[in-house]
């Protein structure tokens, strides 16, 4: 259950007595701390006095009106982040987008219920409150990274008095990395029994199409091409390919091929000789020897380089490759699944991708459906991650409660099952009862065109500014040790598709 109270400083700009008279006392009687003033002037006077937390603005008044007030305010540094609820009565559109021109965050039309106004005015205070913890987190997170960029100074002062020990210790560990590559196979065993047919769930029509398609082809060598939104769930259709096919008891290697950069790529997939570039210190397997007898899973396959593609087609066409920086050609037998949620087609028209290799990868293509073609998933999945998360958080929650149910069907989630297994995995840690409730979706007000709560736009707004701050900070680099990534803590690929999907470029403000 939400156990929000109100409160806070509230600030009525109107002429009207009676209009004062009805909102004080509601608000008061609610536990906030409310000041008046009875004209835009003394109302600017007062708020730059007194910084309330909350602004309710009438339009209509004489002299300064609210739009110009308003103007004023949000041009200040010092009362630009505070909320402005205007009042009116005008119900021309053309007004209301005025006012949320002039820095609005809201709107009521005179005349008003106060239960309205009231329930208004505690959203905004909330969603004010929220965002000053997260900046306060954000901060927390700065300071700490500040500490760690001193420890690690301390760090690196001591790797350099030890450097012939550690020169040592790495090529003992780069003789104990060919028994580890030998122990893959079984490893990969066992992410086969965690990640297998049975997590995908549904029971759509959509749904049973892409598997009626797997079965089709899991037990061929056609080479897969796997498509669809990011966040559809690609690389558990490709799981279940290569768990339904003949070459299941080999190994299953997975290459991100958009979250390693440029340059590694191809010593990555095909491997290297010793002191074939700097830092090359052991001959080293590329993903293609460790796939041999099994399947090479290649993901985002759209960012890979032209020079790369051109390698790539050669071990397609004929089986073989040599190492970065080796003259010995090795042969393997692969089985090829790649999976992009970019359009190769346009890719090639663009020049950007090869049209010969596109040609290859096309053998049979499978499109992974949105989730909002399966709409009749969404419980399903729903369930499995209540329980999922549930029992992670050792929470007793049997379900949600029939607004919730009802919501997560309207929303046409964007972000696919990604975004519903986070959404639900924020609900469970927010949830105090044995039902999901709006509380625990932030905000409970009614959904937007897409069907969404605006609890969990107001969110997006927050990870906004969180990436668009890490991306400055980071000078627009996501990968390394000073990028993006590393800053949020989060991986390369995540942060890229974060950043794509939020629009984000240099020279955006917060």
């Amino acid at each position: 259950m939400d156990t929000f109270s109100p409160t806070g400083t509230i600030m009525i700009v109107d002429d009207t007595p009676a209009n004062i008279g009805v909102l004080f006392d509601s608000l008061s009687e609610l536990g906030y701390k409310v000041l008046v003033a009875k004209d835009g002037e003394s109302g600017l006077e007062k708020i730059g006095q007194e910084f309330p937390d909350l602004v309710l603005l009438d339009v209509m008044m004489p002299g300064m009106d609210g739009f110009e007030v308003c103007e004023k305010l949000k041009a200040d540094e010092s009362t630009k982040d505070i909320p402005v609820i205007f009042m009116t009565a005008l119900s021309e559109t053309k007004e209301k987008v005025r006012a949320f021109e002039a820095g609005a965050v809201d709107y009521v039309t005179k005349p008003f219920q106060t239960e309205e106004v009231n329930a208004r005015v505690l959203t905004h205070i909330r969603i004010r409150q929220l965002q000053e913890d997260l900046e306060t987190e954000v901060e927390c997170r700065r300071r700490a990274e500040e500490q760690l960029k001193v420890v690690n100074a301390e760090l690196e002062e001591r790797v350099a008095e030890r450097t012939t020990d550690l020169r040592e210790a790495l090529q003992q560990v780069e003789a104990l990395k060919d028994q580890l590559e030998g122990q893959v196979e079984h490893l990969q065993e066992e992410i086969e029994r965690e990640h297998n047919f049975s997590e995908i769930i549904g029971k759509s029509r959509a749904l049973m199409e892409v598997l009626e398609k797997v079965e089709m082809v899991a037990k061929t060598d056609a080479t897969v091409l796997i498509t669809g939104e990011s966040g559809t769930g690609k690389e558990l259709v490709a799981r279940a390919v290569h768990g339904a096919s003949d070459l299941s008891a080999g190994p299953l290697i997975k290459v991100n091929c958009g979250a390693i950069a440029a340059n590694l790529v191809e010593s990555e997939l095909f491997g290297h000789e010793k002191g074939s570039f700097t830092g090359a210190l052991a001959q080293r397997k590329g993903r293609f020897e460790l796939a041999d007898g099994g399947t090479l899973f290649l993901d985002e396959i759209g960012e890979l380089s032209p020079e790369v593609q051109v390698k790539l087609l050669r071990v397609l066409q004929e089986g073989e490759f040599e190492r970065l920086g080796g003259a010995d050609t090795i042969k393997v037998k692969v089985r090829i699944i790649c999976a992009t949620h970019r359009d190769l087609a346009k890719l090639v028209e663009k020049g950007e991708f090869r049209e010969d290799l596109y040609y290859r990868l096309n053998v049979f293509p499978i499109e992974n459906p949105p989730l909002r073609m399966r709409k009749t998933d969404i419980p399903l999945l729903a369930d499995f991650f209540l329980d999922k998360f549930s029992r992670k958080f050792g929470k007793s929650i049997s379900g949600f409660d029939e607004a919730v149910a009802k919501r997560l069907l309207e929303h046409s989630w964007p972000g696919n099952i990604r975004e519903l297994q986070n959404s639900i995995e924020r609900a469970v840690i927010l949830c105090k009862g044995e039902l999901i409730d709006f509380g625990n979706f932030i905000d409970s007000r009614s959904p937007d065109k897409g069907g969404a709560p605006q609890g969990l736009d107001e969110l997006d707004k927050f990870e906004r500014k969180i990436y668009l701050r890490a991306m400055k900070q980071a000078n627009w680099k996501i990968g390394g040790p000073e990028g993006a990534a590393a800053l949020l803590d989060r991986p390369v690929s995540t942060v890229r598709d974060r950043v794509k999907k939020l629009g984000l470029e240099p020279g955006d403000s917060e």
